[in-house]
């Protein structure tokens, strides 16, 4: 099953909408096995902008990464689902989440709310493997395992892949990586920062990072040298494809990398400079 995402991807977030089917084209070109599409708390409908990619692409793999429980009802992303598979059969990969507590008013009970969606999606026909789980605690990666084809687990580090490779056992580990392309140590530190200042005070990120490695201190804003280092590093291409071979070496199947840029910038320079080094 992992040969239909790749070895690698590239991670796109709603601030990439505006070129996003481009940026997915040009990935392709590259050799990118998946582009995986960030989705926020968005309301995705029937998943029209995922049809949309897969129709302006050719072998690509496009995957939801992902689409919110809480903001998409499961009968709908199922319809749209179906829609899609009968187009472009394996080439769309369901992505679901259940996205940050302190985002969402109604969210309780994680773990209930995350079977619960699950099994509306299987009543609604849409195959375990068609669905990768997002994914951090103990729970949640067992169940990915147990009931998806895998897990996508977000912004954490090679011992958190040893971790969760333990957990899903056979089935497809996708961790994301996010990387800064930048030479200069003060100006890639700066953009990491600018990134990762969504996440810092985010409990079920930070908690699970105390877990592996880090201390209060160091995940606390507006970030530890430390942290930055192992969570978003930047440098040349060729030290950047030393981080993703950690991914693979701790128990990736795939990674799906993700080029941070300050704002809206253009990521796609990086994912070029990346793709001479890492096949």
């Amino acid at each position: 099953m992992t040969a239909r995402l790749g070895t690698h991807g590239v991670w796109l977030g709603p601030q990439h909408t505006p070129r996003l089917t481009g940026y997915v084209r040009e990935a392709e070109d590259l050799g990118y096995g998946t582009a995986w599409i960030g989705h926020g708390m968005a309301a995705l409908g029937e998943l029209e902008q995922h049809e949309q990619l897969l129709d302006a692409t050719r072998t690509i793999t496009v995957a939801s990464a992902i689409v919110n429980m809480w903001t998409n009802e499961p009968e709908a992303v199922a319809r749209g689902y179906h829609r899609i598979a009968d187009k472009h059969g394996e080439r769309f990969l369901l992505g679901v989440g259940i996205g940050h507590p302190e985002v969402v008013t109604t969210y309780q009970k994680p773990l209930a709310k995350v079977v619960e969606y699950l099994d509306r999606l299987a009543e609604a026909g849409v195959p375990r493997e068609g669905i990768i789980l997002a994914a951090l605690g103990p729970k949640t990666l067992k169940l990915a395992g147990e009931r998806t084809l895998g897990a996508i687990p977000y912004l954490m580090p090679p011992a958190h892949t040893a971790y969760a490779r333990e957990l899903v056992g056979g089935a497809v580990l996708a961790p994301e990586q996010t990387l800064v392309v930048d030479t200069d140590p003060a100006r890639a530190k700066a953009t990491a920062r600018e990134f990762l200042d969504l996440y810092l005070g985010l409990r079920n990120y930070m908690g699970t990072l105390v877990r592996h490695g880090l201390t209060e201190a160091e995940v606390a804003r507006p970030g530890s040298d430390r942290m930055i280092d192992l969570l978003v590093p930047g440098g040349t291409p060729e030290q950047l494809a030393a981080t993703v071979s950690a991914q693979v070496e701790a128990g990736a199947d795939h990674v799906g990398i993700q080029v941070a840029v300050s704002g809206t910038d253009d990521p796609m320079p990086g994912y070029r400079a990346l793709a001479e080094v890492l096949w």
